[in-house]
């Protein structure tokens, strides 16, 4: 699968989350050729902060793999990982991470993000997972757009 393949799935993924009133986020994950995780963000919906669409795509793809090492996957995320995300995908030790927005992206839609990039996270950390920034940028900026749509999700 092409990484523009995968990231149409995390795509897809995420309008499901912006329908069911999640925040614009997904992620998929491959592995020896196979999709084993495609997740959106539900912090809203389970009330657990951490619940990123990369931490719950991490999640679903240990528990598929049954173990918490990624060695070889490649993710796809929409918007570039939160430090707390970079860190999980270092420690997962996954090969490549595709990012389509930015964290930049993300605060101009009004996401209160840190502004700490990823690369400065996956270099502290020694690790090398390659990221590759801008891959279907506009369509993962749009989801932001689509997001906003709804008035009262602006008070998020």
């Amino acid at each position: 699968m092409t990484p523009e393949s995968l990231m149409q799935l995390a795509i897809d993924k995420c309008r499901e989350g912006i329908a069911q009133g999640q925040t614009p986020f997904g992620c998929a994950i491959e592995l020896d050729g196979q999709v084993i995780a495609v997740a959106h963000n539900t912090v809203w919906q389970t009330i657990d902060i951490t619940a990123h669409a990369e931490i719950n795509a991490l999640r679903e793809a240990c528990q598929h793999t049954g173990h918490p090492l990624l060695k070889g996957a490649i993710v796809v995320t929409t918007c570039e990982p939160c430090p707390m995300c970079a860190a999980a995908l270092h420690w997962a030790r996954v090969d490549k991470v595709y990012f389509g927005a930015t964290i930049a992206d993300a605060d101009a839609a009004g996401f209160s993000e840190l502004d700490l990039p990823a690369e400065t996270v996956i270099a502290a950390g020694g690790g090398s997972t390659i990221l590759v920034p801008n891959l279907l940028r506009d369509e993962c900026r749009e989801l932001f757009d689509l997001w906003l749509q709804d008035d009262m999700r602006r008070l998020y």
